[in-house]
């Protein structure tokens, strides 16, 4: 196994492009464990610790510039109020030390259905900055995942960062695990309301082949708040509107049975988790509505 050590961006996409089959690896909290248990023998590792623009972030007047190596201890810390549900998510990564040096670009380059980045990113409405020698694109967040951990970066391509909009409304993330820490999802969800355009995004992890969104819940959602008039009125979701949004993002799972949990139990875990997190994610959205009535 051959180390490429880039010491700047420039050399990295010329070290990718030279060596496609190449594993980039910043963190290290995935690649290594699966070199560890010899599930992966790359012919060559890239390493971009070195690379110091990946552990940049920016945050404009809409949105948020996240470089793909920023920490999640970075994002609990410095990006709570812009990026809420991303936050939420990083709190339940593994450990500490981990969280210290995992980031984003990471859960995205192995694009493990459980990576517990990716429900808040869907709900968030995230696109990928991927870059090659070639050139520069944006990949929406709901074209990213392609496949049981594959991605739609070509080759030769490299994450350089994830753009998110500001959170213009609350967001919620869930995880079910078999313990408190240091374990990997049996399921998660993540919720984001965007008054702005008066619509909902959901985020599902380790329930089916992919991250997905549960849409037709969603659309759902969408309707049923704008019809009953709750974006302006402000009173609180129905027991039934709640229950039926619930039911539909159960049903946008196709989960697998393994060693964590069973496809019923993940299911039904999706559904409690919808419900509950819609819940808190309106609450907190009347509570918003109530503070800027009374400052009016």
């Amino acid at each position: 196994m051959d180390f490429l050590r880039p010491a700047s961006w420039e050399e990295a996409l010329a070290a990718k492009a030279e060596h496609p089959s190449a594993v980039p690896i910043a963190g290290g909290t995935d690649v290594m464990v699966e070199i560890n248990f010899d599930h992966r023998r790359p012919e060559y590792l890239l390493d971009l610790t070195r690379v110091a623009d990946l552990y940049e972030w920016e945050a404009g007047a809409d949105t948020v510039r996240l470089g793909a190596s920023v920490p999640y201890t970075k994002i609990m810390e410095n990006l709570r109020s812009e990026l809420p549900g991303l936050a939420l998510a990083s709190h339940t990564v593994a450990s500490p030390q981990i969280r210290n040096r995992g980031g984003v670009g990471g859960n995205l380059g192995t694009a493990s259905p459980a990576g517990d980045a990716h429900p808040a990113l869907l709900a968030a409405g995230a696109e990928v900055e991927a870059e090659s020698v070639r050139g520069s694109r944006r990949i929406p967040i709901d074209d990213f995942y392609t496949g049981v951990k594959r991605n739609a970066l070509a080759p030769d391509e490299l994450i350089r960062a994830v753009h998110i909009r500001k959170a213009d409304g609350p967001q919620q993330f869930s995880k079910v695990g078999t313990r408190n820490a240091m374990v990997i999802a049996v399921c998660a969800f993540g919720l984001a309301l965007h008054p702005e355009t008066r619509t909902v995004r959901t985020g599902i992890g380790s329930a089916a082949p992919t991250p997905v969104r549960a849409r037709t819940a969603e659309e759902f959602l969408d309707a049923a708040l704008e019809e009953g008039g709750f974006w302006d009125n402000g009173k609180i979701i129905t027991p039934s509107v709640a229950k039926e949004f619930a039911t539909l993002c159960a049903a946008a799972c196709n989960p697998i049975d393994d060693v964590r949990g069973t496809a019923s139990y993940r299911r039904h875990a999706v559904g409690v988790m919808a419900r509950r997190t819609l819940t808190w994610t309106w609450e907190s959205y009347r509570g918003t509505r109530r503070t800027s009535e009374g400052a009016a």
